[in-house]
């Protein structure tokens, strides 16, 4: 298999985050992710295995360039062997990996900071941090051109927390105005460092924006996939989307959480999407299909991107182009 990386001999930093390889486009121009969300590995438990099955079949059909776990890894205890399983589909074939955490995966013993510490070592792992924000999983993987001269595209991951810490507001937690900011910091950082032009961008954490059911609820967006669930978004909005729909770079936000979604909708010119769900019967996921994957391929040079799911036995659904 092709793994589109550069090895480097010391830890550099860009954008906030620190990565020991360097992402590129490969000669053909594409750079190929697999979002897998929701694994809920509990272990001990044989239904976690479905979700193994799946993850090496996905893989095994997709050949990924990057993997994105976006939360909700695991959902029993011990919560470093949960962690083993479901990473190790990935691990196993050194395949650049990069993980957000959801609301469930540290309330099995370890916290959000244990978690990190944990998978740090694991080969080809690009899971950074960034100091003084809120929250663990916030930072920046760059995707350099297939030459490797310059950034050709951007891939921003935050942490999405998990319950609201207000006694009057009820429900999920929110992104804070303090990673809002710091998003529009480093995006405009790489727009002036690309002559004024933003870079196609895309977004990824666990909770759903407010703007999901905003969107899916307006009979006018076009809305693609599964919904069977309102998105379980925060009662509070910060304003992350419309500073990305400011900024000009993000084309696309993935999510997972709500189990029974794999949608994409458009909202004002961006696509707001979920992943597959990937776990097995630990939790709820009455879906039709079954469990599975996000695909989505960027080309090099092009403001957009194509995107679908796969499921059991190779059975490909849903296939978008954006923005067409």
């Amino acid at each position: 298999m092709k793994n589109r990386l550069v090895c480097l001999v010391a830890l550099c930093c860009m954008g906030g985050s620190l990565f020991a390889q360097q992402l590129r486009f490969g000669s053909d121009g594409k750079f190929k992710i697999v979002q897998f969300t929701d694994v809920h590995w509990v272990a001990g438990n044989p239904a976690s295995e479905e979700a193994s099955v799946r993850m090496n079949e996905v893989l095994e059909a997709e050949k990924p360039d990057f993997v994105i776990y976006t939360g909700d890894l695991i959902y029993g205890r011990p919560a470093t062997e949960g962690l083993d399983k479901a990473l190790e589909p990935v691990v196993s074939r050194n395949i650049p990996f990069a993980v957000t955490w959801g609301n469930h995966d540290d309330e099995q013993g370890m916290t959000r900071e244990q978690l990190s510490d944990y998978i740090q070592a694991k080969p080809n792992n690009l899971t950074g941090t960034v100091e003084g924000l809120p929250g663990v999983t916030n930072y920046i993987l760059p995707v350099r051109s297939s030459d490797g001269a310059k950034d050709a595209a951007v891939m921003y991951v935050l942490d999405s927390h998990s319950y609201s810490g207000r006694k009057d507001v009820k429900g999920y937690d929110w992104i804070k105005p303090e990673q809002v900011e710091w998003f529009r910091r480093e995006s405009a950082g790489y727009t002036d460092r690309n002559g004024g032009k933003p870079l196609p961008a895309l977004a990824f954490f666990h909770i759903p924006l407010p703007e999901y059911n905003q969107a899916a609820q307006d009979e006018k967006a076009l809305l693609i996939g599964t919904r069977k669930e309102k998105a379980c978004a925060p009662a509070l909005n910060t304003g992350l989307f419309a500073a990305m729909l400011e900024a000009g770079d993000v084309m696309a936000t993935f999510v997972g959480h709500d189990h029974v979604n794999d949608y994409v909708v458009n909202w004002y010119g961006m696509l707001l999407c979920y992943g597959r769900f990937t776990g097995g019967k630990t939790v709820y996921h009455d879906i039709p299909g079954g469990n599975g994957a996000r695909i989505i391929e960027l080309t090099e040079g092009e403001r957009g991107f194509r995107t679908w799911i796969r499921l059991k036995d190779g059975k490909v659904i849903n296939e978008v182009s954006f923005p067409e």
